[in-house]
């Protein structure tokens, strides 16, 4: 059999007679014939009944419940078919934590993918991030040459202001004599103390090894002892060359970090891998400009801001907290709000840049003295609406709220760790067969 034919034989759904036909893959075939001929019956309950049925039969028992069973068609055998897979939207769960993706398990063969042979870049200097154990690290130092010279260094202080005063005691009186400090080797004695003001390196030289076959166990605790200092990183002088290696996944220019590749890190409804801020959703329900100012021809004082329309002029401290808002920035409230520049309305939406000390005076007389940032009104009712437990008024602030999408993951549903894991340069939303790029069009 021919990788790419699908051979049919004996189909007999419907009005088929018995039925041998050889298909071949990756082309564009067209059945052609009279009405009732048994195009559709050879195509749809033959060919995709039978690979949606190998499909589900793949799959767990929870997930066969949302796809249901899948009858074998009346054929005697279809070789070189794949499984297939096709869903009727109304089939799957509401929940928006699950999708066609976790619900037909495809997603979770997808995370592990990416936890065994996915590498992480760093999402600023869009390097690979690569872990080492001591023994991977001296296995590669291995490979030099014989007589290779090496210098195995343990980066303790990595671009960081001050004197460092403490570090250098510490380092000393553990019997270490050489550094390498802002690129320069020194003895730890001749060190001139360090400005202050300014950014600084500091390398210990924990070994200096002339390569030789029975130099591997003196080279492992040379490596085992920077890692240990440095909290997982080494650096290696390789004659003129410099090499740079971590136990952890940490970029080597800014410390960006991935932790251990594991299924989890890449499921947005596990704490390890969700979007922190809209909690693995991809959506997040802010309030909307337009839902809040519905007529932005009105002035403030004419109510223009739907939410204070009613109390505007009162004693009501949300009122008086918010006018003086206004008078410490100079926003007017009588004239249109689509006439307030853009830093105006920038203040009225998201408060005070900076902190305030004020005193409110309640109807009854009472002093409310308050210290803080002053909160804009967007502000207030996305966090009244998270922590209201009131039914009554969670409605009422809803319906100045719209679903956007997170603008810190955009719509990926996961974390910057998570999805600075690629494949084939491809993160896992954008390999993910819920959105735009296939699965296997990914690992093909």
């Amino acid at each position: 059999m021919s990788r790419d034919e699908i051979i049919i034989k004996g189909a007999r759904n419907n009005n088929l007679k018995n039925i041998d036909l050889t298909i071949p893959k990756n082309k564009l075939v067209v059945f052609t014939g009279l009405s009732g001929s048994g195009k559709s019956t050879l195509a749809f309950d033959t060919i995709y009944n039978e690979g949606q049925r190998r499909f589900v039969e793949s799959l767990s028992s929870y997930a066969r419940q949302f796809l249901g069973g899948v009858e074998k068609p009346d054929v005697d055998s279809i070789e070189g078919l794949s499984p297939a897979i096709s869903i009727d939207q109304k089939t799957t769960s509401n929940n928006p934590r699950s999708t066609v993706g976790t619900v037909t398990e495809i997603y979770d063969y997808l995370r592990l993918l990416y936890a065994r042979i996915g590498t992480p870049f760093c999402p600023t200097h869009n390097e690979p991030i690569i872990a080492f154990t001591a023994t991977e690290i001296v296995n590669m130092l291995m490979t030099n040459p014989e007589r290779t010279r090496l210098q195995v260094l343990s980066p303790i202080v990595r671009d960081e202001k001050g004197t460092h005063k403490e570090t250098l005691e510490k380092i000393r009186s553990q019997g270490f004599e050489r550094l390498r400090v802002d690129g320069s080797m020194v003895r730890i004695g001749e060190l001139a103390e360090l400005e202050k003001n300014k950014r600084h390196s500091i390398d210990i030289v924990i070994d200096r090894i002339v390569l030789k076959d029975d130099i591997r166990s003196r080279l492992f605790d040379a490596v085992t002892l920077a890692l240990d200092w440095s909290h997982g990183y080494v650096r290696v002088l390789v004659d003129d060359d410099e090499r740079f290696f971590s136990s952890h996944h940490t970029c080597k220019y800014c410390g960006f970090s991935v932790p251990k590749l594991e299924p989890r890190l890449f499921s947005f409804n596990a704490p390890i891998g969700c979007c922190p801020d809209c909690n693995g959703l991809g959506i997040k329900q802010e309030v909307d400009p337009e839902l809040l100012v519905p007529n932005p021809n009105l002035s403030i004082n004419q109510g223009a801001i739907d939410y204070y329309k009613n109390t505007v002029g009162t004693t009501n401290l949300e009122w008086q907290e918010f006018a003086l808002l206004c008078d410490l920035y100079k926003i007017p409230r009588n004239i249109p709000f689509r006439k307030l520049e853009a830093e105006q309305r920038h203040i009225i939406f998201y408060g005070s840049p900076t902190p305030h000390k004020y005193v409110l005076k309640s109807a009854s007389g009472n002093l409310n003295h308050r210290d803080g940032i002053i909160e804009g009104v967007k502000n207030k009712i996305e966090r009244l609406y998270r922590d209201t437990s009131s039914e009554f008024m969670r409605d009422y602030y809803k319906k100045f709220l719209r679903d956007t999408v997170c603008t810190t993951c955009n719509g990926a549903r996961l974390n910057p760790a998570a999805l600075s894991v690629r494949i084939n340069e491809k993160n896992i939303y954008q390999g993910n067969p819920d959105v735009n790029t296939g699965f296997f069009n990914l690992v093909s």
